[in-house]
């Protein structure tokens, strides 16, 4: 059976990236060359489904970032070919949340990392995320995209556990409660 699991940061009060998406304040902890668990978390990873708004805020990055395959749900970019250097390592496609995780489940995939803000909000409602990994920095925006947005029902979470880092990021992980 497939599974969804999220790997992100926030904002201490909340926010994945600026208004205009900038995440300028995140990359420098990134820089940090502390080890937040990434490479772990993705080393039992099979695919990445993100949104049109990650992707765009990702796809310049030289080199590429991300050594799994990416799938990219975007009603826009779905009419679009994807950029040749990223041919082999990014697809496109307008599929539900549902739909996409089938097609990964039928092409093999088993563990699925979902980024994104709205991508991860539309995983969960649907019930399609076993875990979260949250990881807060020191600082307040004020504003900007949220990580969390409106539910139409409770989703309610069991804490795994939380471990500081150094340079005063906070890790939690999280499992949805059945």
């Amino acid at each position: 059976m497939i599974t969804g699991h999220v790997f992100i940061a926030t904002s201490l009060d909340g926010f994945i990236a600026r208004d205009d998406g900038g995440i300028e304040w995140l990359l420098k902890y990134d820089a940090s060359g502390e080890d937040h668990g990434y490479n772990d978390f993705i080393r039992d990873i099979d695919a990445i489904i993100m949104g049109r708004g990650t992707f765009e805020t990702v796809r310049d990055m030289k080199p590429w970032f991300y050594t799994r395959p990416v799938l990219v749900l975007s009603t826009t970019l779905a009419e679009q070919p994807v950029p040749s250097e990223l041919a082999g390592k990014v697809r496109f496609t307008r599929k539900s949340p549902q739909q996409a995780m089938a097609m990964l489940e039928a092409e093999g995939c088993r563990r699925v990392y979902v980024d994104g803000g709205r991508v991860i909000q539309s995983f969960l409602e649907e019930g399609l995320i076993s875990d979260l990994v949250i990881t807060r920095v020191p600082i307040l925006l004020g504003s900007g995209r949220p990580l969390f947005g409106p539910v139409s029902r409770d989703i309610n979470l069991r804490h795994v556990g939380t471990r500081p880092f150094p340079s005063g990021l906070v890790q939690s992980t999280y499992a949805i409660a059945l």
